[in-house]
């Protein structure tokens, strides 16, 4: 069966981009039922040498980023009485991880936006749920994988396929009666 599918590049820190690249996928497709904010960036440092410009980066892509596409695809959400929004968080939200007070911040800010989003648009049948990922082997951890294998139970790191898999059954049908959940994917780090 055929499948349309488009790319569109975005900095999802910048609302108005948010908004004009959502405009041209709602006029290329109709609509959006599913919006999943991945986007994320790390600028690692210890509190006391972290520049300010890296702290605000952080925020305005993990955090204000999200707020940026939920607020951009939430009226046409609305019309429909129906969506799924799921966020990408992190167990750094949940736990903080030293040299990351930017990023664990802005995620566990990802988890109070998740919970108001749900109980703001529950009632027009729309879920919002976060995944909070723990070590994840990707491009951006290749070089942490050492570092923090010791202190996973499963004594191993996740994969993206696990993270898109728990993404997917959120994104079903499955899931209806989930909302304002965060769920972790991290192999007992968190525990």
């Amino acid at each position: 069966y055929k499948v349309k599918a488009n790319c569109y590049a975005c900095d999802v820190a910048v609302t108005k981009d948010c908004a004009d690249t959502v405009a041209k996928i709602i006029e290329d497709f109709g609509g959006v039922d599913i919006l999943v904010n991945n986007a994320g960036i790390t600028k690692d440092n210890l509190l006391i040498s972290m520049s300010e410009e890296d702290f605000d980066a952080v925020i305005d892509t993990n955090l204000k980023g999200a707020f940026n596409m939920i607020k951009a695809c939430a009226r046409n959400l609305i019309k429909k009485k129906a969506g799924k929004i799921i966020n990408i968080s992190s167990v750094s939200a949940l736990i903080g991880t030293a040299g990351q007070a930017n990023y664990a911040a802005s995620k566990a800010g990802l988890i109070a936006l998740t919970k108001t989003t749900a109980r703001e648009l529950a009632s027009r049948g729309i879920n919002c749920n976060a995944i909070a990922p723990g070590f994840i082997t990707t491009d951006m951890t290749e070089s942490l994988e050492d570092k923090y294998l010791s202190s996973i139970p499963l004594k191993r790191a996740g994969n993206p396929e696990e993270v898109a898999s728990l993404a997917v059954f959120l994104a079903s049908s499955n899931a209806d009666y989930i909302t304002g959940e965060v769920i972790r994917i991290d192999g007992g780090l968190a525990i």
